[in-house]
């Protein structure tokens, strides 16, 4: 067996078989060292991009800025730091990256429309960033639906129905479409309801009882006076409206059947009669007549 100082002054073997090619592209050959090299340039891009998009979170989070804030912009960072160190990794095999591009010119295009929607999305989670007229924790109405948004991420945001289920919304449905958002300034909201009672009733009365049910809503905004107004004369009933602010439009549903059931129980103390609907027929004295010799026909019979 050679000594050592042997081995060292004759450096073959391994360096050899670095210098070993492996395959060509694009008339550049890939030996052994260039693409352990670009193997090692892409396995630090990996690492760094997590880096930076923990650090991210982790300054956002502690500025109070959010935490879909903070997903948005640190898996921006996250992919911009991948396809950077990718390319640098194509640099280091030798592939020129502009040749590449052109060669692969009509699968870009391709590859462009079948990625027209993830793109869309993508800057669409860009904008809602940006602007910041939708948070994590807003209530908002999308499409006919009241949710709340949970998490928004660099594609979709996942809010959640009433009803407890979680819904995945593309960020370009979002940003391109009219969204009601119940909380952009603030969270104050106007609840409204509505009762019909019978023409008969005390109309002073009705109402006096309603401003007063409606002041009793524990739920309800000191600040801001419940509103009672006459709307209209229904086909069978006096129409009245209430408007009622509270400050959690989350807790519209509970409160709503709060206020409903206290204007049930306050109309039932008072003898009031919430309408329904009802038909009164009048006949002519003539059919009236008839009908009355009719029944007394029949009775004698």
């Amino acid at each position: 067996m050679p000594p050592a100082y042997a081995l060292l002054a004759e450096p073959t073997g391994v360096l050899e078989h670095l210098d070993v090619k492996l395959f060509e592209v694009g008339g550049t050959s890939v030996t052994l060292a260039t693409a352990l090299s670009a193997l090692l340039v892409i396995t630090f891009t990996a690492w760094l991009a997590k880096v930076m998009r923990r650090l991210v979170r982790r300054v956002f989070e502690r500025r109070g800025l959010g935490e879909g804030t903070a997903g948005t912009v640190g898996g921006i960072l996250y992919y911009v730091v991948l396809v950077t160190g990718f390319g640098v990794a194509l640099q280091t095999i030798g592939i020129d990256l502009a040749a590449l591009f052109t060669a692969g010119a009509i699968f870009a295009i391709g590859l462009g429309f079948a990625m027209q929607n993830i793109a869309q999305n993508f800057m669409s989670g860009v904008i809602l960033l940006t602007e910041r007229a939708i948070k994590p924790g807003d209530v908002l109405e999308v499409e006919g639906d009241v949710v709340k948004v949970r998490q928004m991420g660099i594609r979709a945001t996942i809010v959640q129905t009433r009803d407890g289920e979680e819904i995945i919304v593309p960020n370009s449905v979002l940003a391109q479409s009219s969204v009601k958002n119940y909380t952009l300034e603030d969270s104050k909201f106007r609840l409204r309801a509505a009762v019909g009672v019978l023409y008969s009733s005390d109309l002073r009365r009705v109402r006096a009882r309603l401003e007063e049910v409606s002041r009793e809503q524990s739920w309800r905004l000191a600040a801001h006076e419940p509103e009672v107004y006459l709307s209209e004369f229904g086909d069978n009933a006096v129409i009245y409206e209430i408007f009622v602010w509270m400050s959690d439009p989350w807790r519209e549903r509970a409160a709503r059947s709060s206020l409903h059931e206290a204007i049930w129980w306050a109309f039932k103390e008072e003898g009031v009669v919430i309408a329904f609907p009802q038909l009164d027929l009048h006949l002519d004295e003539d059919v009236a007549g008839s009908l009355r010799a009719l029944g007394g026909a029949r009775r004698g019979a």
